[in-house]
């Protein structure tokens, strides 16, 4: 059956969903969209790190998003004020990157996959550590799930039940590098983001608990999946870019479906 590339790429971006859905849930409760940005820009320098000391991609990506998730999380709020440091984080180290790549000598590296992804091109040992990589950072979500949604939710009530806030968002910050690792070649540097937040952000209109919205998110993310795969196939259109899009669709009738719902709430209270 995985010999169908349309298959096997459907496959790949189910495992992505899987983990992606519940990550930007609290990427979207922490308000954490530019931290996402930077981390996920931070890959293209631990893929020229990779090719330099002849390592693997998943190996030095997931190196340079751990370093710099740690530097962030050390400096955010102390020496500069923390939309800053992202800004300077996340310009600077694609930037880096680039330029290392430009560097490369005797490597055939294609660029454009590695920022916008080429799930098509994805093989079988290319699906099993998505899906290796996903499982493992749904695991650590769900290890760590009551601890981690109080401190995101409430800080206050975790400190004051015995939770480790500072340990708790490391959680988070290890979750976001390993699915960072495994997804760039699926959806590449400067599409990772999008990924987390949208598909999150259509399932808050549709849900009442936090469970409730990763389900949603889960579901939203296979959805546009499957319909960013479809437009790419059928209009000759950029895999990456095209799933983006189709999240973007889901979040468009979200919100249509939002409006229209409390629109003909507000006329029966009236009548």
């Amino acid at each position: 059956m995985l010999d169908d590339f349309l298959v096997r790429a459907f496959v790949a971006g189910v495992g992505l969903a899987i983990a992606a859905g519940p990550l930007g849930c609290f990427v979207v409760w922490r308000r954490m969209a530019y931290f996402g940005d930077a981390i996920s820009h931070a890959a293209i320098l631990g893929v020229a790190l990779s090719l330099a000391f002849s390592l693997s991609p998943i190996v030095g990506v997931l190196l340079v998003v751990l370093l710099m998730s740690f530097v962030i999380a050390r400096y955010a709020g102390k020496l500069y004020a923390i939309d800053t440091l992202l800004g300077v984080a996340a310009h600077l180290s694609l930037a880096l990157g680039l330029v290392a790549v430009s560097q490369l000598t005797g490597v055939r590296l294609d660029l454009p996959s590695y920022l916008f992804g080429d799930i098509l091109a994805v093989s079988k040992t290319d699906i099993v550590v998505v899906w290796m990589g996903s499982l493992l950072a749904v695991g650590l979500l769900l290890w760590r799930w009551v601890p981690l949604l109080t401190s995101t939710l409430n800080p206050d009530l975790a400190v004051s039940k015995g939770f480790n806030v500072d340990r708790e968002r490391l959680v988070l910050m290890v979750s976001l590098a390993l699915l960072i690792a495994v997804s760039i070649k699926l959806v590449g540097a400067l599409l990772i983001s999008a990924i987390l937040i949208v598909p999150a952000a259509a399932a808050r209109v549709f849900s009442r608990t936090p469970e409730q919205m990763a389900l949603v998110a889960i579901v939203i993310g296979v959805a546009s999946v499957a319909l960013g795969l479809g437009l790419s196939l059928y209009a000759d259109t950029p895999s990456g870019p095209s799933i983006v899009v189709g999240s973007g669709v889901f979040f468009i009738i979200a919100n249509v479906v939002s409006t229209v719902v409390k629109n003909a709430q507000q006329r029966k209270h009236q009548t």
